[in-house]
């Protein structure tokens, strides 16, 4: 049987990486770059806010000079024809400093010594001798803007003259191509002047991009305070959910994984929506992304803003069941007006069904849960109504809609239905629904498992794994589903094959064996499966090497959708994706009623203690402490200065924890 491990990691670091990280880890939750030799280089990152989200184009030049441009987005500026892809979005290039005179001439280069990441993205370079910048770019938490912070130095012992010129650009779009008419761009600098540094001496200035509606102004905006918020912000996503274990690379890759995951949300006319991003997808909702992806991880973080986007999204799914059975939209678009459908059924009944009955559970809110359970009862009908006469799923595509085949039926949605009515039968039970109904639910689900098993199992190219579809004789990464929801009949020769040189490659799984394309999603859905299954070595290995590659390497800092489609977008849901490797997989957290949840964790052996500090859900706060004893763990949940739960037990068994 063909395997893989350390060897072929190894191969990968030293020959198709072929050079050491660029980033490394600093202080206060960041990561730093200090400009050396390794030049040219240029990466691109996205940061977002309620009414904004830029994807920030940087490099540094062989001279160490450095570069800039701005793709920004107006979510809530449609354009026309008013589709998934209709939000404002405009190019700029402008660089301020470029136009700053320090001793009566023009900036000729400013050289940069070291770029900081740490939900802004900070650059400190110098302009001239002893005359030190500091820019900081981010978004505004709840106003259309884009902001930038700089701070001119002088370290040197002589005074030096500062030209900042004043800009006030103003620009309209056409009006036959924007929903609401015409919208006013504004690019804005404050505390412009003449000013003279004495030695040590400082001066600050800002520099925003706006867009508007006719009517609004945000002239006036105090960049300085919109940073104060955005820092506030990022304070808030740090102290909750913090994962702590003895590799720094992972904790710090799970806290930027945080932002992404919960900053991507904006506030629509139809309700805050979580949006993927990547220049292409805002102020719409998709029922993989959201309803499947992120939408269940929400409840843990206890970001009160991302549980009201993951509510609002499946109440919007909820408006699209029939008494017919006509298949849900695959995504609602245009701030909830209208919606895309362009793929077909693509099971995303059983992905709503999978994420809104996880959410249900862990939110544990009983009014909230009851508000769902229609829109849950629905999906599963809908997808037992789409049993073939093998008992699985059919569907026109899957979540790579046509990208590559998927056959009839194919194995991601009935992995997902399958899961979705194990979660339905302990939500039934706790709503104290008629016993017959929830009960039915876990038959069904025992019957589906032995289905997948009869319908998807078989050695594909070698391995003793599942066929992704009927006929499918290559290895496709979304074999990974079923360790995801604890089918683990297979799991030795699947995760062979996850990890074999047919799929495996230097950024993670390849949608299919020989093909070049890879989805970050299926490879953290693996990661999370192959801890789940208990393989925790070679899970680890694998982990490792993913996170320090996204976290330090050369596209940094947040997991990513695709390549070569999309070129490595921070898309936010994979973000999502990645703190559930640890949450489900490392810890294994399954709600199984409102107020309660089983907890399989799954220590790595080299490992002495792993960590899960001010988790929320089930209405409460706590914390999961998972210390090494010998042979054994000792497993402790505390909620406040109470001890939930507190036992000497094996790696890998589960636990019940009750609040």
């Amino acid at each position: 049987m063909k395997q893989i491990g350390s060897l072929f990691l190894l191969f990968l670091a030293l020959n198709v990486v072929g050079q050491p990280n660029r980033w490394r880890l600093e202080d206060n939750a960041a990561i730093g770059w200090k400009v050396s030799d390794n030049l040219p280089h240029s990466d691109h990152i996205e940061m977002s806010g309620k009414f904004i989200s830029a994807v920030f184009l940087y490099g540094v030049n062989t001279d160490r000079s450095f570069y800039c441009s701005r793709d920004i987005v107006w979510p809530m500026l449609r354009t026309i024809p008013n589709n998934t892809h209709a939000s404002l979005i405009r190019s700029f290039n402008l660089d301020l400093i470029k136009m700053i005179s320090v001793n009566r001439r023009l900036v000729q280069q400013e050289k940069v010594d070291e770029i900081i990441l740490d939900g802004t993205l900070t650059v400190k370079s110098q302009l001239v001798e002893n005359l030190h910048l500091v820019r900081t770019v981010f978004p505004s938490t709840d106003m259309p803007v884009l902001g930038e912070k700089y701070v001119l130095t002088n370290r040197g012992e002589r005074p030096v003259t500062i030209e900042i010129p004043s800009v006030n650009i103003v620009s309209g779009t056409n009006a036959q191509e924007g929903v609401d008419g015409s919208y006013i761009l504004k690019i804005q600098t404050r505390n412009s002047g003449a000013f003279v540094l004495q030695s040590m001496d400082s001066v600050k200035f800002y520099l925003s991009f706006s867009g508007m509606k006719q009517g609004q102004d945000y002239t006036d905006t105090d960049i300085e305070n919109e940073l104060s918020k955005r820092m506030s912000l990022l304070s808030q996503f740090r102290k909750n959910l913090v994962l702590q274990t003895p590799d720094e690379v992972l904790n710090r890759t799970f806290a930027f994984a945080k932002i992404r995951a919960a900053e991507s949300i904006y506030q629509t006319k139809g309700g805050p929506m979580h949006g993927p991003g990547g220049l292409s997808y805002y102020a719409a909702i998709w029922a993989n992304d959201q309803a499947e992806y992120i939408n269940p991880f929400f409840p843990y973080l206890g970001y009160e803003y991302g549980i009201q986007s993951a509510l609002n999204a499946y109440r919007h799914f909820a408006r699209f069941i029939n008494p017919g059975f006509e298949p849900i939209p695959s995504s609602i678009i245009a701030e909830g007006i209208d919606i895309w459908n362009g793929a077909g059924d693509r099971g995303d009944a059983a992905m709503i069904a999978y994420g809104a009955s996880r959410f249900a559970l862990s939110q544990g809110d009983r009014k909230i849960a009851e508000e769902l359970w229609p829109l849950i009862e629905w999906c599963l009908e809908y997808n037992k109504r789409k049993l073939n006469f093998s008992g699985v799923v059919t569907s026109e595509s899957d979540e790579l809609e046509g990208r590559f085949p998927s056959g009839n039926a194919n194995l991601c949605t009935s992995s997902l239905y399958y899961d979705a009515l194990i979660s339905a039968s302990y939500l039934g039970e706790s709503l104290e629904k008629e016993k017959k109904q929830y009960a039915y639910y876990k038959t069904q689900a025992g019957v589906l498992k032995n289905n997948i098993e009869k319908y998807f199992g078989a050695q594909v190219m070698g391995f003793e794994t599942y066929q992704y579809y009927e006929g499918n004789d290559k290895l496709r990464a979304w074999i990974c589903m079923p360790l995801t929801v604890n089918i683990f009949d297979r799991k030795k020769g699947t995760i062979e094959a996850l990890f074999s040189k047919e799929l495996w490659t230097a950024d993670g799984l390849a949608s299919q064996s020989g093909d070049k394309t890879f989805w970050d999603r299926s490879t953290l859905y693996a990661l999370r499966g192959v801890f789940a299954s208990g393989d925790t070595r070679r899970g680890l290995e694998f982990l490792k090497y993913y996170s320090n590659r996204r976290l330090l390497g050369e596209h940094v800092p947040y997991p990513v959708e695709a390549y070569p489609e999309g070129g490595q977008r921070h898309l936010s849901a994979e973000s999502g994706l990645y703190c559930r490797i640890f949450t489900e997989g490392l810890f294994g957290i399954r709600p199984i009623s409102l107020n309660s949840f089983s907890l399989t964790p799954q220590m790595p052996e080299d490992w002495n203690f792993m960590k899960l500090k001010n988790v929320h859900g089930f209405q409460k706060e706590f914390d999961i402490t998972v210390l090494r004893e010998n042979d054994k763990i000792r497993v402790t949940v505390k909620s406040g200065n109470t001890d939930v739960f507190s036992k000497l037990v094996q790696n890998g068994s589960s636990q019940t924890i009750k609040f």
